[in-house]
């Protein structure tokens, strides 16, 4: 989750296990998934990656490697058996790496008579989340009515707003950029975010323990504000409070650069 995600995401392989959980949360904090999420969520199979991105849905064990986000899947208990493979390689290369984690890969049995969760929904998270605009997302989600539209509708209805917007708009544009363009818009975004209400807000509201433990230690532990470790209401006060009052003119300027400080990598 958050940072953690970040450091591993990126790597040409990311080998998950059974107790491997993946997910982006931020549009509950009033956040975005950052740490390159603009490049790597929306490469994902169809639009699964714009529906984990909006919605902090989460991925565990074998499901991270169906979803496309790992590389390999193989048994925790394999793990230190397979570091020891790979320092011992005599000459190593990404073609005989590759080949040793395909064959742990393939040695691994665990959970592999279990569908990915998203399976049967794929065909609507491809039709649902395909919209341009959130506006065109959530109509989607009203419009087919199905119990699965209707629980992600009641996800997004407790999101912010603003991130929402902003987390569209970066995995739309994201997709056609290179990592390091990716980084540079993150870290705009990250600043407007900063400048903002929402982050602090949903921080400060944040309902769940083990996401913010997540989000302390891999995020921007620099920047929260004390109160949030004992001020948890589980009731954020998002401003604006509404889609539609996220206008693409704000949009536009947390998407702007800055000129000099701009991120230089």
């Amino acid at each position: 989750m958050g940072g953690g995600v970040g450091l591993s995401v990126h790597g040409h392989f990311r080998v998950a296990t059974e107790k491997t959980l993946f997910a982006m949360p931020e549009t509950g904090i009033g956040l975005f998934p950052d740490v390159g999420g603009g490049y790597f969520l929306p490469r994902l199979s169809g639009k699964i990656g714009y529906f984990l991105a909006l919605t902090g849905f989460r991925l565990k064990g074998r499901d991270v490697h169906r979803a496309g986000i790992a590389t390999h899947f193989i048994e925790a208990e394999k793990v230190a058996a397979l570091e020891k493979d790979l320092t011992e390689l005599k000459s190593p290369s990404k073609e005989n790496i590759a080949d040793l984690l395909d064959s742990y890969h393939k040695k691994c049995n665990l959970d592999g008579d279990k569908e990915f969760i998203l399976r049967e929904h794929m065909e609507k998270i491809n039709s649902l989340f395909s919209g341009n605009t959130m506006e065109e997302i959530i109509q989607k989600l009203n419009q087919d009515g199905s119990p699965f539209a209707l629980t992600h509708l009641k996800t997004l209805a407790k999101m912010s707003p603003t991130s929402l917007k902003m987390t569209l708009r970066q995995l739309r544009e994201g997709a056609s950029l290179n990592l390091q363009d990716v980084l540079a818009m993150e870290y705009r975004l990250s600043q407007a975010c900063m400048r903002g209400h929402d982050f602090y807000e949903g921080v400060r509201a944040d309902i769940d323990d083990g996401k913010m433990q997540h989000m302390l230690t891999d995020a921007v532990p620099m920047f929260l504000p004390n109160r949030m470790l004992i001020d948890k209401d589980q009731s954020p006060k998002w401003k604006p409070a509404a889609l539609e009052e996220v206008t693409d003119e704000f949009l536009d300027l947390c998407f702007k650069s800055l000129g000099t400080s701009d991120l230089k990598l």
